[in-house]
């Protein structure tokens, strides 16, 4: 049976207790064994290596340099890395190497929350994505600084609100992307501010294609 870590806490307004109980759900469907956690010291206290898939779920925050190079080295040995929106795309902000690896940083959601967007496929023949057809959703738009080095399966079109950024024209910003960190597989969606997103059909399936990718 293969194992998944989910650490969730930071930010409270992400729902982080409750998004995580969502995504074990799934990964319990899926046949994972898995352990969540509320304390960042499991990272440096657990052997991460025997996971097969390490979901973080904590927005903001800071973490000890021990905490992420545990972290860190067991996605370069293998141990898959797969989360959403602020959980992992805006986790711990003044580490870089952390965001190096994740493969970006959320920057900004204009318009704030309940801005209606579409999130358009890319490959629908993808693994990740397969069968899929474009959708919409009504949340927070994410503005990410992203790493030239991902692959991108998903992208949503800025402008929607108005602002001072409207002046550079028309960004297809990236909704989903995979990497690689060594040995270790990373997959991110950008979706999911609330648990009442993170529950919609075309997000649970793209969390159980992507944390399956993922995986060991």
């Amino acid at each position: 049976m293969k194992k998944a870590l989910i650490f969730q806490g930071g930010w409270q307004g992400h729902e982080p207790a409750e998004v995580a109980h969502i995504l074990s759900g799934v990964l319990e469907e899926e046949g994972f064994d898995v352990k969540i956690t509320d304390t960042l010291k499991t990272l440096e206290e657990d052997d991460l290596t025997k996971y097969d898939l390490i979901v973080p779920n904590w927005t903001q925050g800071t973490i000890e340099k021990e905490a992420l190079q545990a972290l860190m080295t067991a996605i370069e040995q293998g141990t898959g890395l797969a989360g959403l929106h602020g959980g992992m795309g805006d986790s711990f902000r003044f580490e870089t190497d952390y965001q190096f690896m994740v493969g970006g940083q959320w920057v900004a959601h204009p318009g704030n929350d309940g801005i209606t967007y579409n999130v358009h496929i890319l490959d629908a023949d993808h693994p990740l994505t397969e069968g899929m057809k474009d959708f919409t959703v009504t949340s927070e738009q994410y503005y990410m600084h992203v790493d030239p080095a991902v692959k991108v399966h998903a992208t949503t079109r800025f402008p929607v609100a108005s602002g001072p950024y409207e002046a550079n024209g028309e960004v297809d910003m990236p909704v989903i992307w995979t990497k690689m960190w060594g040995e270790g597989k990373v997959y991110y969606c950008s979706l999911g501010h609330v648990a009442e997103i993170v529950r919609m059909p075309e997000v649970i399936e793209l969390m159980r294609n992507g944390m399956k990718w993922a995986s060991r």
